[in-house]
């Protein structure tokens, strides 16, 4: 799924304009966005948690001519599915997926 098939899909279920729904999930976005840069975590219950998580500097081979260079450190958003989204993803597969 798109993001413009994400709009699609809130404009045809609630009644708003494409417009009113595209500036809503914007705006959720940039909250979940701004909440990640400022390193706290995004909780959404029923869905997963989004965090950050840091990477140090580090030293890594050019896989193409092994030489070594230096990686910067980063940071980078984390997913982590709720209990009820893994679980809706896993109905009707039976005990053993589920184990």
């Amino acid at each position: 799924m798109t993001k413009a098939e994400l709009i699609e899909g809130l404009s045809n279920k609630l009644p708003l304009p494409k417009g009113d729904a595209e500036r809503a999930i914007n705006l959720m976005l940039d909250d979940i966005i701004a909440a990640l840069k400022q390193g706290e975590r995004v909780n959404i219950s029923g869905f997963g948690t989004f965090s950050v998580s840091s990477r140090q500097a580090r030293t890594g081979r050019n896989p193409k001519t092994g030489e070594a260079i230096q990686i910067s450190a980063s940071r980078s958003a984390k997913f982590k599915p709720g209990k009820q989204l893994k679980d809706s993803l896993n109905e009707g597969l039976g005990q053993a997926a589920s184990s």
